[in-house]
């Protein structure tokens, strides 16, 4: 059974949308911490040494991914929000994100 709000008459759908959100969140910081690593600005350790400071870096965004969705859950759960906001915000996260895992962005910063 689906619960409507009573003030809207909308379905709640933040607990979705705070998992599409964290999605991003969690590939823009993969793309963060990859750079800050090539620029030099900041090393992750090595958690496991046979993959070196890939498996640091790894783990930071995996951190910052539950920290997001864990956040955004707790304040969306109830809500009824616009998906072409959350999406698009998303959309361009996940694009940053990936484009920051590049090689030839790295040449460009560094």
């Amino acid at each position: 059974m689906t619960a409507i709000n009573e003030k809207s008459g909308k379905i709640p759908n933040g607990a979705a949308l705070a998992a599409l959100l964290a999605a991003g969140i969690g590939a823009f910081a993969v793309g963060f911490f990859v750079i800050l690593n090539e620029t030099g600005l900041w090393a992750a350790p090595a958690l496991y040494g046979p993959a070196g400071g890939v498996s640091g870096r790894m783990t930071f965004a995996t951190v910052t991914w539950l920290i997001g969705w864990a956040a955004l859950h707790w304040s969306w759960k109830s809500r009824a929000l616009e998906l072409k906001r959350v999406y698009a915000a998303t959309l361009v996260l996940t694009t940053l994100g990936v484009t920051l895992c590049l090689p030839p962005v790295w040449q460009m910063v560094s």
